[in-house]
Parts: C-alpha cells; sequence; structure tokens
C-alpha cells in the first residue's frame, strides 16, 4: 500500500477511524490485532503501534487488560443550552432546562474564600492577590456528571452582604443576575468564550472521561456597566454535549 507523504501511521489510523464510523467495526468489536494491521497494511510493527495509539488517544477504542483493544461505544451528543442573560428574571440555562419533567438534573457546590491568581485577577479587574468567593460546582444529568463550573466574584463587593455565598442564604441558588439586584448592582451584559483542549486528569475523573478526550471550555464574565461582577470557568465533555446558542435578534 502506499502512502505518499502523510505519516504512515495517521494513514492506517484513517483507515480504522473511517471503519469505526461507518460501522465496519461496531461498538464492542474488537480491533484488528498488531500483527494483523501489519500484515494487512504492509507496515512495520512500530507504524501498527503508533496506530493504535491515536485512535486510543482520540477515544475510539479502549483497551481491556489481558483482552485487547476494543470500538468503544461512542454516545450520541446531547444539548445543552448557553441562552446567556436574560433581564426577565428567568432561570439560568441549566436550571431552565431542569425545570421539564423528563429532566432529572441536580448540582452539588462547594464556597470558600480565596485569593485571586493573576488570570482571573485581569477578567474581573482586580489585583492578584484581591480576595474572591471561589464556588466549584458540579452539574449532573440523571445523576451523570455532565458540566464542571467554577466561578469567582469580588468579596469587594459581595464580602458581609447577604449574597456572599452563591448557593446559600436568601437568594442562594437564584443565579448572578438576582443575586447583585439585591445589592442595586445591574447586570447587563455577559460574554463568553468558548475554546477546546484536552481534558485535565482531575476533571476527566469527575466527568467519567478517559485520558485523550477533549472538552469544551466556557469562560463567562457578567458585566454591570461595564464592572465584571463574576467570572467563571465552564468545563463540558466535547464527546457527550454541543453547546446550544439561542441569541435574541435586536
Amino acid at each position: 500500500m502506499t502512502f505518499g507523504e502523510q505519516p504512515a501511521y495517521l494513514r492506517v489510523a484513517g483507515d480504522l477511524r473511517k471503519k469505526i464510523v461507518d460501522g465496519s467495526l461496531p461498538p464492542h468489536t474488537r480491533l484488528p490485532s498488531q500483527a494483523r494491521i501489519r500484515e494487512e497494511y504492509g507496515v512495520s510493527d512500530t507504524v501498527a503501534l503508533e496506530a493504535r495509539k491515536v485512535l486510543m488517544a482520540e477515544g475510539l477504542v479502549e483497551g481491556r487488560s489481558g483482552s485487547g483493544t476494543y470500538v468503544r461505544e461512542r454516545p450520541v451528543p446531547r444539548r445543552l443550552a448557553r441562552s446567556g442573560y436574560r433581564p426577565d428574571g428567568e432561570a439560568t440555562p441549566f436550571r431552565q432546562e431542569q425545570a421539564d419533567a423528563a429532566a432529572h438534573g441536580t448540582w452539588e457546590s462547594r464556597s470558600e474564600q480565596a485569593e485571586a491568581g493573576a488570570a482571573i485577577a485581569e477578567r474581573l479587574g482586580l489585583r492578584t492577590g484581591d480576595r474572591v468567593m471561589r464556588t466549584a460546582y458540579v452539574f449532573r444529568e440523571a445523576g451523570e456528571a455532565m458540566m464542571l463550573s467554577t466561578s469567582w466574584e469580588p468579596l469587594e463587593l459581595t464580602g458581609r452582604t447577604p449574597v456572599m455565598l452563591p448557593e446559600e442564604g436568601p437568594l442562594g441558588g437564584m443565579g448572578v443576575v438576582e443575586r447583585m439586584a439585591a445589592l442595586d448592582v445591574v447586570v447587563d451584559n455577559v460574554t463568553e468564550e468558548v475554546g477546546a483542549r484536552p481534558g485535565q486528569a482531575e476533571e476527566l475523573l469527575a466527568l467519567g472521561g478517559v485520558p485523550g478526550h477533549v472538552v469544551l471550555v466556557i469562560h463567562r464574565t457578567f458585566y454591570a456597566s461595564g464592572r465584571p461582577v463574576e467570572t467563571a470557568d465552564l468545563i463540558i465533555p466535547a464527546d457527550r454535549y454541543r453547546a446550544s446558542y439561542h441569541l435574541p435578534v435586536r
């Protein structure tokens, strides 16, 4: 087989990937052995091994101890609503979705005071080391972790107020817009920057992914008259969810 200028291991991986995608190698099927790949494609053991590593890194196959390498079941991506700031007081996108009787969404959180690192300080318009309230969330759907979120709020704004803890107090769980309104702070804008990267080990452990899986990363910041009042990082497994945006036409 002539492979042209593309590295041989990528061509082999590409052909095997095509067979996985079109169903020729369905889920739970054992991937051809290294010897079989070497024979079928006319490549060396090293090339065959590297091709298998590519498919494993992409999350298409998984190794089973003492048994071999098998095609993984590919989840059908589900929609995750990202509707942005809604000034009429509606719920946040996740909470609104979970209001549907067919949904089974839950979340848990942990808040603690912390010092703003350089990146978070820049996003909040603070000095490095300024005090913030850091809240880590795990969102679940039918018991399965589907999103991680970490938010930061400047304590110079919320400190020693009834809304200092985002998920506790009289407005606990009501969302940034409603909580800030209680401080006479009118949130009038929100930005979201969406990117993707390989998930970190602790993120994938929490989300039930495997090493090499890609996650969507959404950097979200709420503003009041140009002042950042909350910023957050949302981590979503890209193989299971698609961020769906519904934006008003103005």
